[in-house]
């Protein structure tokens, strides 16, 4: 049986686990990455199509996905006597770093001014000059047999070009408002002026 699997068999189960994991087999359910073995992980009980069973987490992916389980945990101590875990305090201050992280991340497509001109336009190639606008789109990429998308930065009138590429995951529907939307640290005038830039496009 799987180590993060439900056992039918279980009775009277603890609503909250905390444990070091017994193999690397079970994943996190929060950021779906492999728990090492060895590592503390928390079990969230739950009741399953084949009976209770544990939904296995990180600490820290549970402290930013499910903190009041984190917390009743901590409260009632569901770790066997000598078992190292960290502080409630850290695991709050890691939450809070990575909400904040997160929160900083831009989603394409958006505007910013060039910072330098070293960049390069991705569709046609020439350099994007330091203090000039440049859109952010997404384009597909093959990884390891997987296809993933990722932004590439290009002038605003390479725009329209570029989202008629095949290799584009970037949509002409919606553009204008999802540029608006992502777009931080400009002011709205600078943003209208970059789209434009960026011309009609055909959707």
């Amino acid at each position: 049986m799987a180590d993060d699997a439900p056992n039918p068999e279980a009775e009277d189960l603890p609503p909250f686990k905390i444990e070091k994991a017994r193999s690397g087999r079970s994943k996190c359910k929060g950021c779906r990455r492999p728990i090492q073995k060895e590592k503390v992980r928390i079990g969230i009980l739950i009741e399953g199509p084949f009976g209770p069973g544990y939904l296995w987490h990180h600490l820290s992916c549970a402290m930013r996905r499910r903190p009041e389980d984190v917390e009743q945990a901590y409260a009632e101590k569901v770790w066997e006597e000598g078992l190292e875990v960290p502080s409630l305090e850290s695991l709050r201050a890691e939450a809070e770093k990575m909400e904040a992280k997160k929160a900083e991340k831009k989603e394409a497509p958006y505007v910013e001014v060039a910072p330098t001109g070293r960049s390069k336009c991705k569709h046609c190639g020439e350099a994007i000059e330091k203090g000039a606008y440049r859109v952010a789109v997404l384009r597909n990429v093959e990884f390891y047999g997987q296809v993933r998308s990722g932004p590439i930065n290009v002038h605003p009138k390479c725009v329209a070009a570029e989202l008629k590429a095949e290799d584009c995951a970037t949509e002409p529907d919606g553009f204008e408002d999802a540029v608006r939307e992502n777009t931080k640290g400009l002011e709205p005038a600078q943003v209208d002026e970059a789209l434009r830039q960026v011309g009609p496009l055909e959707e």
